[in-house]
């Protein structure tokens, strides 16, 4: 019996695999012309031949248009089982208000940031909040999207690349639409008041440690007072990951990684 359903078992591993795999995902065309009716992009919106996906929601537009990096939509379109090649080599992908794009729009070329829609007044490109965060909430590449707003409304010190901002906390709660900006974020917290914590002291190619306990919260590359609760001694370290601390000539290093987070402290 367990070798007639061995063969079984392994043909239908098989078959789950060739289901998941990547290269079945159904092939798409970016639309020429991207637009959107309601504030609410969808991969219809933005694909041909996105079939059942049509209605997968990708963003809320909050102004005239909204801009994604060709690499955070191609891993979104692989979200929903859509496979976008991108054979235009584009880095930037523009979905507009279709109250306000011409019939004749010219698509994003390779390399090039698209044309903001014409609106009263001076507009730019930023990065905004794709959805709401709450506070503490870690930044993923969907979270952030380039849109057309206002001039005015462009917060000074706003990163120019979403690189800079993935990966860090919200300090507060962030609504969607709002301009992403560097006071909003903060790096994660990768130690916690009260926990034991290894600190290394390393000097010409020797590595020491000792295990004390933090005083404080710290995110990486933030100062962090650790208690030796042997000597009862405090050592001034800097935090370098989870449970982990230098001190010395390393916490210099250390201290300078995460500079955008800090800029907004």
């Amino acid at each position: 019996m367990i070798r007639l359903l061995s063969p079984i078992l392994t043909l239908g591993v098989a078959a789950l695999a060739l289901v998941a795999s990547p290269a079945l995902a159904d092939p798409v065309m970016l639309r020429a012309n991207p637009v959107d009716d309601d504030g609410r992009v969808t991969l219809g919106d933005i694909f041909d031949g996105a079939g059942s996906a049509s209605g997968v929601v990708v963003a809320n537009r909050a102004g005239p248009s909204v801009v994604f990096e060709a690499g955070q939509l191609q891993t979104m379109a692989s979200r929903a089982g859509l496979q976008w090649a991108n054979p235009q080599g584009l880095r930037r992908v523009v979905v507009r208000n279709a109250a306000l794009a011409p019939g004749a729009a010219a698509p994003t070329t390779a390399g090039a940031a698209a044309a903001p829609a014409a609106t009263r007044g001076a507009t730019t490109e930023v990065l905004t909040w794709a959805r709401n965060l709450a506070a503490g909430d870690v930044v993923q590449p969907e979270d952030v999207i380039w849109s057309t707003v206002q001039a005015h409304l462009a917060q000074g010190g706003s990163p120019s690349d979403a690189e800079q901002v993935i990966g860090l906390s919200a300090r507060r709660a962030l609504r969607a639409g709002a301009v992403v900006g560097a006071r909003d974020l903060v790096s994660p917290r990768v130690i916690a008041r009260n926990d034991m914590v290894e600190v290394a002291f390393i000097a010409g190619g020797v590595r020491l440690t000792v295990t004390g306990r933090a005083t404080r919260d710290a995110a990486v590359g933030e100062p962090v007072p650790i208690l030796n609760t042997t000597s009862g001694r405090t050592i001034d370290a800097v935090a370098s990951g989870p449970g982990q601390a230098l001190a010395g000539a390393g916490a210099r290093a250390a201290a300078a990684s995460n500079q955008f987070a800090r800029q907004g402290m």
